[in-house]
């Protein structure tokens, strides 16, 4: 008899799954410079800058880039970031609802205790990124690539990877409330340190995930639904 069983199938029962750990960013600031500008500039470049209760709701930054910057209890409600480049830097405290990072790039940053809702982020690329407390509302990550990221400790609720690449993501001590994973594509993708994992939709693209033996049981009612199994 063939062996069809995925990442599910291997978790269960035949050991310790072999999946590859997301390499962590190495963010390491220089000195600081505080902001002093009055606001976002469309394809504004900053550099070692640091905001720092800033307000830039509703300002538009368009295309704007971010190196070795860190932005500390920030607000970014509507903020315009689509394009924005955020390199080796650190968002701590940042907070806002509707936040436009569409086709952004983040790489080597952390993301530290976000309160957000309704972040765009489809067609964004994130390499190297760790998004670490907070929790997160409707977070699109649609078409989006994710390569080394690791969310570790968060709340995200009803995130949206909908024909996203997901290549050594790890959710760690994370709770994931209806998950949508259509279309996506999971390479070396570790479900298994999550604390609450509901998935919505998507769970025929699971292979190339990995996910323990207690978790394959609370979404058997899942696996049974997309096959078309009735369970009485």
């Amino acid at each position: 008899m063939s062996d069809r069983r995925g990442g599910a199938g291997r978790a269960a029962g035949q050991g310790p799954a072999k999946v590859k750990k997301a390499k962590r960013p190495q963010v390491r600031l220089p000195p600081l410079e505080p902001w002093e500008g009055r606001g976002l500039e469309p394809d504004g470049d900053y550099d070692g800058v640091e905001f720092r209760g800033v307000d830039f709701a509703g300002q538009e930054g368009v295309g704007a880039r971010f190196m070795d910057c860190a932005l500390a209890a920030c607000a970014l409600d509507e903020a315009g970031l689509a394009r924005a480049r955020f390199i080796d830097s650190v968002l701590s405290d940042v907070r806002g609802v509707g936040t436009n990072l569409a086709e952004a790039t983040l790489r080597d940053v952390e993301v530290v205790d976000a309160r957000l809702g309704g972040v765009q982020l489809h067609g964004a690329v994130l390499e190297r990124v760790v998004i670490r407390g907070g929790k997160i509302d409707y977070l699109n990550l649609r078409k989006a690539r994710l390569k080394d990221v690791v969310f570790d400790g968060c709340v995200l609720v009803e995130p949206d990877f909908g024909g996203a690449r997901l290549e050594r993501v790890e959710f760690a001590g994370c709770v994931l409330k209806g998950v949508d994973f259509s279309a996506a594509t999971l390479t070396d993708v570790d479900l298994r340190g999550a604390a609450e994992l509901g998935i919505a939709r998507g769970v025929d693209r699971l292979g190339g995930a990995v996910i323990s033996p207690a978790q394959l049981m609370d979404l058997a009612g899942v696996f049974a639904a997309e096959l078309g199994v009735r369970v009485e």
